[in-house]
């Protein structure tokens, strides 16, 4: 099961005490997914969902809210794995107008005409008015229905993105004003005929789920993210080190070919006893570090000692190149 998936189904056991909570939620998952067919053998409202859980929920909602009769049928589409749909069905024209006026959806949008029936055209719900969600534990109900019946989300070991896919513009507004209520920080974008609203940011995602009370998720991908964290911090400080490795290697090497310059061109006769003996300790330990050098001298001095007197043998080297390029110059 996919994290997504499993967001959905912890979600779908998550059920308010509270009728305004179950209205608001319901009130999303018909603004985002519901639609209303018109025929003339009569209207009914359709809800479908590839989402087993996610329908238990609908059917729950709908019966807990209104107590009313309700169809529920499945559909199994065979070009595509066996792919099961579940439709859920309410169909008296009493029992649609409370559940339209009490969720306080606007005038629905006319999509097309159904296939089945040439006479028969679909209504996508319209929107949810302001009042539905008022309260703040009703825009949490809110979000957490338009999750579930229009949201998704990575796999956060991969990616972190969170995203809601919707149909109308005016209801992407909404949802982002509502998740905006709440300090997240929620972006529309286009996508062919929909309109995307989506979270990128891991801690703000994190935010999300708490504000839709899926707590289980939240906590595993605030593992993931820590997990993700060490590893990065890891990498970070491997990379540093190797670094510094390679700038000491280099430096070493650098030290070296100027120590053994002035070796083979004057040596080491003519240098001070502090050059002298940090030359000949170089040589000896190629890869020792400034620290062990100076405490090999005796009496031991500190990394600075140690780096001035390699930077003076470099300086010396370099002097005794320029006489050389002069020399020949002169000749």
């Amino acid at each position: 099961m996919s994290f997504s998936k499993d967001v959905k189904e912890e979600l779908s056991h998550r059920l308010s005490n509270a009728r305004h909570c179950l209205l608001a939620e319901l009130a999303a998952i018909l603004s985002f997914e519901g639609q209303l067919v018109c025929s003339k053998s009569g209207n009914y409202i359709r809800l479908q969902t590839e989402n087993l859980m996610a329908a238990r929920k609908y059917f729950t909602l709908m019966r807990k809210t209104f107590n009313i009769n309700i169809d529920v049928s499945v559909k199994t589409n065979i070009a595509s794995k066996n792919k099961r749909t579940y439709i859920i069905i309410v169909r008296r024209q009493d029992e649609i107008d409370r559940i339209l006026q009490a969720t306080k959806l606007s005038e629905s949008i006319f999509i097309s005409q159904a296939k089945a029936d040439k006479e028969s055209h679909i209504m996508r719900l319209g929107l949810t008015e302001p009042e539905i969600t008022q309260n703040s534990c009703c825009k949490r109900a809110f979000i957490r229905g338009a999750y579930l019946s229009s949201g998704s989300m990575s796999n956060p070991k991969k990616a972190y993105h969170l995203e809601f896919d919707v149909a109308r513009l005016d209801k992407a507004l909404q949802l982002k004003e509502l998740i905006q209520a709440f300090h997240i920080d929620a972006k529309i974008v286009k996508r062919k005929n929909n309109h995307v609203v989506y979270i990128k940011e891991g801690s703000q995602i994190v935010d999300l789920l708490n504000v839709m009370e899926a707590h289980v998720a939240l906590m595993n991908l605030e593992n993931v993210r820590i997990l993700k964290e060490m590893r990065n911090q890891v990498n970070r400080q491997v990379n540093c080190e190797a670094a510094n490795i390679s700038k000491i290697v280099a430096a070493a090497g650098k030290q070296m070919e100027d120590i053994i310059y002035i070796k083979e061109h004057m040596g080491f006769g003519d240098l001070a006893d502090g050059l002298k003996e940090i030359a000949q300790l170089r040589i000896d330990y190629p890869e020792a570090s400034l620290k062990e050098l100076g405490a090999m001298l005796s009496p031991p001095i500190g990394k600075s000692g140690v780096n001035h007197r390699l930077r003076k043998l470099s300086m010396i080297a370099d002097q005794l190149r320029e006489h050389k390029e002069e020399d020949i110059n002169d000749n």
